[in-house]
Formats: C-alpha cells, structure tokens, sequence
C-alpha cells in the first residue's frame, strides 16, 4: 500500500470517499437526501484548489494502482477561509442557507474526514494513515492534531484513543453530538 499527496486526478475518489465520512452534513447543505447530488457536490470542491475539501488537503492510501481511501487535513487557522467558497457555492447554486457550526479554530491541524471503501474496511487503513498524519504533525512538525468523532461511533472512538487522541470537548455538528478528539506533541498540549 503506498499513502501520498493527494493530485487532482484523484478528486472523484476522493469525494467518494469523503462522502462515507459526512453525508449528514452534505445532505443539509443540498436541503435533501441525495446520494448522487452529494457526491457531485463534493467532486466539485474536491477537484478545485483552495476550499476545505481540496485534493490539495488530502493524503490518499493506494493499493494496486487504485484509491482506496483518504483523509482531509488542514490548518484549523485557515478553517473560516476554506469554508468560504462552500458556504458560498451552497447559497448562490443550491439556495442554501445552512451555516454549519464551526468544526475547529486556530491552534491545531484538523482532520475533517477520514474514509476508506467498503471494500478495503477492517484491514487497518484508516489507523495507517492517521498515522501517517500523527507522525508528520505531532511528531515531526510539534502541532495538535484535532478530530471530532460522532458519539454514536464508539468503536472509531476507541481506535483515536489507541493511536493517543484524548477527549478535550464536545460540540455539535449537523445535529449531531460530537467528541473532539486532539493528540499533541506532549500531553498539557492538548
């Protein structure tokens, strides 16, 4: 299996991907629950630079020559700059008014979403590349690395907290009752 950057050949894959991980969310955007519809409107960010679900903010796992999953990292700083053109979009093409709550802030990498095919689940993927991730931001980089995982999801929960993630909060999001997760360079960092 090979974990790289994401290019921007991979964006239909990617929000294929992205969508397992935050249909809830995707479906208040679009006003309705449409699988098709959401994942067109998640190809289109995803294929585009400079949105918070860019190819650009991706690392995807490969495994004989096909995406099989990806994960979407960014600054929290730069959170409010790369909703922009989703929030945007959503107004102006779909005739939303969704706001979703905030997901993170300034002072830690944010992982937005993480998703491997049905295909390719239980095989340890997912844990690989947060990893990978954890490895770049916390250890090399000293960065907090944040997440927020649904309450309802115990057992992804409980593969956070193997890899050193610690409860720190909660918050909603889509409705929803989530934990926000962080891993840091030392523990008083989180």
């Amino acid at each position: 299996m090979i974990i790289r950057k994401a290019t921007q050949k991979d964006a239909e894959q990617i929000a294929a991907y992205l969508l397992l991980a935050m249909e809830d969310l995707i479906f208040k955007f679009l006003g309705e629950k449409d699988r098709e519809k959401a994942r067109a409107f998640l190809q289109y960010f995803t294929e585009r630079e400079n949105n918070q679900y860019s190819w650009q903010n991706c690392l995807v796992a490969e495994e004989q020559n096909e995406v099989v999953a990806a994960i979407n990292i960014y600054d929290g700083a730069s959170f409010n700059e790369l909703r922009a053109p989703v929030i945007h979009y959503a107004k102006m093409q779909l005739n939303s008014h969704y706001l979703p709550e905030e997901e993170t802030q300034a002072g830690e990498m944010y992982v937005d979403a993480l998703a491997v095919s049905p295909n390719h689940q239980g095989k340890g993927i997912g844990s690989k590349l947060l990893q990978i991730v954890i490895d770049e931001y916390v250890v090399e980089k000293r960065q907090i690395l944040g997440l927020l995982v649904d309450e309802d999801n115990p057992s992804a929960k409980s593969i956070y907290i193997k890899l050193g993630f610690r409860p720190v909060g909660k918050k909603m999001l889509a409705g929803k009752h989530m934990e926000h997760l962080r891993i840091g360079p030392s523990r008083d960092s989180c």
